[in-house]
C-alpha cells in the first residue's frame, strides 16, 4: 500500500550500519568488563546530578514508549494493508509480551552480574535496531519474530533503568524521580501519536517504523555519558555475588515471599489491562465508527491526560505513600475503564479515555517507584526483572483475549469490565499485601 523500494534499499543500508555499531560497542564491553572500576570512575557516579540522570534515562525510557504507542497505530494499519483478522493482530501485540516477559528475567538477572548502565544501553539497542528491520518485512511471520526481539529490549530496558535511577538518587526524592522517569512515557506515546498522525497517512507504516528505530543513536551517547549505580557499583566492590539459582530462592524466600507475591499479582493485574486496552485503542474507535485518521486524532488527544497524571502521582507519591497512590490511581483506572466500554459518542470516549490515560499512567509511575523497593542490590534486578516478566504474561494474554472475544462477538462494554475486574484485584493485592516504602534506605 506505501510500500517503497527505495525506503527498503536506504533502510537495510542504515541497519548494517547499526549492527556494526552494535559490534564495536559489544566488542568494547567484553574487553573492559574484567577491568577494575577506576577511581574517577567512582566520583563520576557520585557527582552525577538527580536532574542529569532522570534526563539521560528518561531519553531513552521515552523512545521505549514511542516504540510500544506506535505498534498500537500499526496494528490499526496493517488491518487494512495485510487484511489481517482480529485473532492475527491480537498475536502481534502478544507475541511482543512474550519478548518482553523474556526479556525482563534474563536482563533483570544480567544487571545484578554486569551492571545496571550496559544492560540499559545493550536492550536499548536491540529493540532499536529490530524495530527498525521490521519495518522491511512483507510477511507477518518475520514481522512477528521482529517483534520479539523488540520485545525482548523493551522488556529489560524498563525494570534496569527504573533500578538504576532509584539506585542512584537520595531515599527523600526517589519515589518522585523514579514517577517523573516514567512520565517520559508519556513523551514518547505522544511522538508515536504524532508520528502515526502525519507520518502514516501520507508515508506508510514502515517509515513510521523507521524513525522510531533512530534510538540506536543516541544509545551511543548512553555509553558515553551515563555512570552506572553507586549502590551496584558497592556492592560488586565487596564481592557480593549470588549464583542464578541463589537469586531466584532469595527472591521468594520468607524475608520477601509476602511482596514478591504481592508485585507479582500487581504487576500481572496493570499489565494485562494496559496492553489489553492501549494496543487496541486505536482499533476500537475503530470499530465504534470512527475512520481510522479520526481513530488516531482521538488517542492522540487521551495521550496528553497522561503527562498530568503523572505529575500529579509524582507530588503525592512522597506526601501520603506507595501503597496509597497506587490504590487511588488504579481504582480510578478500573472505573474509567468500565465507563470507557459503556461509551457510545465521540464526546464520553474522549473524556473516558483521557480519564483512563490519566490514572492509568500515573500507577504506573508509582508502580516503577515501588517495586524496586523490597530488594537488597544484589538481587534488586533480578526480583524486579522477575516481577515485570510475571507481569508480562498478562501482557500476552492481554492483546489475545480482546482478539478472541472480539472475533466471536462479545462487546467492547464485557470486555473493558473484564479489565476493570482485573485491575481491582491489584488493589486488593496491595491493600492486603504490600507494605509502605516511602522514604526508605535502599540495602
Amino acid at each position: 500500500m506505501y510500500y517503497n523500494r527505495n525506503i527498503v534499499t536506504h533502510g537495510k543500508l542504515l541497519f548494517v550500519h547499526f549492527l556494526f555499531t552494535l559490534g564495536i560497542i559489544i566488542m568494547n564491553q567484553a574487553s573492559t568488563q574484567s577491568e577494575p572500576l577506576k577511581p574517577t570512575e567512582k566520583a563520576k557516579s557520585q557527582i552525577i546530578s538527580s536532574k542529569k540522570l532522570l534526563t539521560i534515562a528518561g531519553l531513552g525510557w521515552m523512545f521505549d514508549a514511542m516504540d510500544v504507542g506506535i505498534l498500537s497505530f500499526i496494528i490499526a494499519a496493517l488491518k487494512t494493508d495485510w487484511e489481517l483478522s482480529a485473532t492475527q493482530l491480537g498475536w502481534i501485540g502478544s507475541v511482543n509480551s512474550i519478548g518482553m516477559a523474556i526479556g525482563a528475567v534474563f536482563f533483570g538477572i544480567l544487571s545484578d552480574r554486569i551492571g545496571r548502565k550496559q544492560v540499559f544501553i545493550f536492550t536499548l539497542l536491540l529493540f532499536s535496531i529490530a524495530s527498525g528491520l521490521s519495518a522491511l518485512t512483507d510477511t507477518l511471520s518475520i514481522f512477528l519474530i521482529l517483534r520479539f526481539f523488540i520485545g525482548a529490549g523493551l522488556g529489560g530496558e524498563l525494570p534496569v533503568a527504573s533500578t538504576l535511577v532509584a539506585e542512584s538518587v537520595p531515599a527523600n526524592k526517589r519515589g518522585q524521580i523514579v514517577v517523573l522517569l516514567e512520565s517520559f512515557w508519556a513523551g514518547g506515546w505522544l511522538l508515536a501519536a504524532l508520528i502515526a498522525y502525519f507520518v502514516i497517512p501520507a508515508y506508510g507504516w514502515r517509515m513510521a517504523l523507521i524513525l522510531t528505530a533512530l534510538p540506536a543513536f543516541y544509545a551511543i551517547y548512553l555509553r558515553i555519558n551515563l555512570p552506572d549505580s553507586p549502590k551496584f557499583t558497592q556492592s560488586q566492590e565487596k564481592g557480593l555475588k549470588l549464583s542464578f539459582a541463589a537469586k531466584i530462592a532469595m527472591v521468594w524466600s520468607k524475608p520477601y515471599f509476602k511482596q514478591t507475591l504481592m508485585l507479582w499479582v500487581l504487576w500481572f493485574s496493570v499489565v494485562f489491562s494496559y496492553y489489553g486496552i492501549f494496543l487496541w485503542l486505536p482499533s476500537v474507535m475503530v470499530g465504534k465508527g470512527f475512520t481510522l485518521i479520526k481513530s488516531f486524532q482521538y488517542v492522540l488527544i487521551m495521550t496528553l491526560a497522561q503527562l498530568p497524571g503523572y505529575f500529579l502521582a509524582a507530588f503525592l507519591i512522597e506526601r501520603i505513600g506507595r501503597k496509597l497512590v497506587l490504590m487511588l490511581f488504579l481504582t480510578g483506572t478500573a472505573i474509567s475503564a468500565f465507563l470507557f466500554g459503556q461509551a457510545d459518542t465521540a464526546t464520553l470516549l474522549v473524556i473516558y479515555g483521557m480519564l483512563l490515560s490519566f490514572f492509568n499512567l500515573g500507577a504506573w509511575g508509582a508502580l516503577y517507584a515501588y517495586t524496586p523497593e523490597h530488594y537488597p542490590t544484589q538481587v534488586r534486578g533480578t526480583g524486579v526483572g522477575l516481577a515485570a516478566a510475571f507481569g508480562r504474561i498478562g501482557g500476552i494474554l492481554g492483546p489475545l483475549m480482546v482478539g478472541y472475544m472480539i472475533s466471536f462477538n462479545y462487546s467492547i462494554t464485557f470486555i473493558f469490565a473484564i479489565f476493570a475486574v482485573t485491575i481491582m484485584v491489584g488493589v486488593l493485592s496491595v491493600g492486603l499485601l504490600g507494605n509502605e516504602t516511602k522514604q526508605t534506605e535502599l540495602d
